[in-house]
């Protein structure tokens, strides 16, 4: 395979191609495709594996029994699944999985996972920091769902893309239907207070981006 897609990726980052290819030489792992739509990781389902996505998309689904449905989380290429699972308690996968478009992921069972971050310090410290980015943006995930309004949810959203970037223009997240699933509303509901956001001239609104107009209105959203 090219090892250099690892490069940039999570738990690989900084660590060349050519140094890459002899770690994983001595670490037991395998590739894996799934096409669009298929189940990676089932809900409850034994969390024995952690894969790091090497091509595709996948996102992490909650239903509930109402049928409403919650995407907790959306990654792409270089991005891990499934790691807080595998070193959790429980061992269960707490939703199920979905490869949202055809997507390939390098698997590791956690024993492999452990051994490889005790070979060589710059993979634990990359899963350290991987961690720790879980655990902030799960943070922010509660935060956007303590809002009622889908008015200060996309405020909120679009502020915290804001400060990350340093831009004021802000990509919608795959499509309006998985940004509409992020933020736990309809997409036409989202649709139509954009639509109001832009007569207000808050923001400008385009089929893939977002640009934020006037930062002072977005953030007084919020405290409304």
């Amino acid at each position: 395979m090219d090892y250099s897609v690892l490069e940039n990726s999570t738990l690989f980052h900084g660590i060349k191609a050519s140094e890459l290819r002899k770690i994983l030489e001595s670490v037991p792992h395998h590739i894996q495709v799934f096409d669009k739509g298929e189940c990676i990781f089932h809900l409850m389902e034994n969390a024995d594996k952690i894969g790091v996505i090497l091509e595709g998309r996948v996102e992490a689904q909650k239903l509930f029994p109402n049928g409403s449905q919650i995407n907790v989380t959306t990654k792409g290429a270089g991005e891990l699944t499934g790691p807080a699972a595998v070193f959790s308690k429980s061992h269960k996968y707490p939703c199920d999985i979905i490869a949202t478009e055809a997507s390939t992921l390098m698997m590791f069972k956690k024993e492999d996972l452990l051994y490889l971050m005790q070979q060589d310090v710059r993979i634990l410290e990359n899963f350290t920091t991987a961690m720790a980015s879980i655990t902030y943006m799960l943070q922010q995930r509660i935060e956007l769902f303590s809002y009622k309004g889908i008015a200060q949810k996309v405020a909120f959203y679009l502020l915290v893309q804001k400060r990350k970037t340093g831009k004021n223009i802000i990509p919608i997240p795959n499509s309006m239907t998985q940004w509409s699933m992020l933020m736990n509303v309809s997409r036409t509901s989202l649709h139509r207070e954009l639509k109001r956001l832009e007569e207000e001239g808050i923001l400008e609104y385009a089929s893939k981006e977002i640009r934020i107009v006037d930062d002072n209105k977005l953030q007084d959203l919020l405290s409304n």
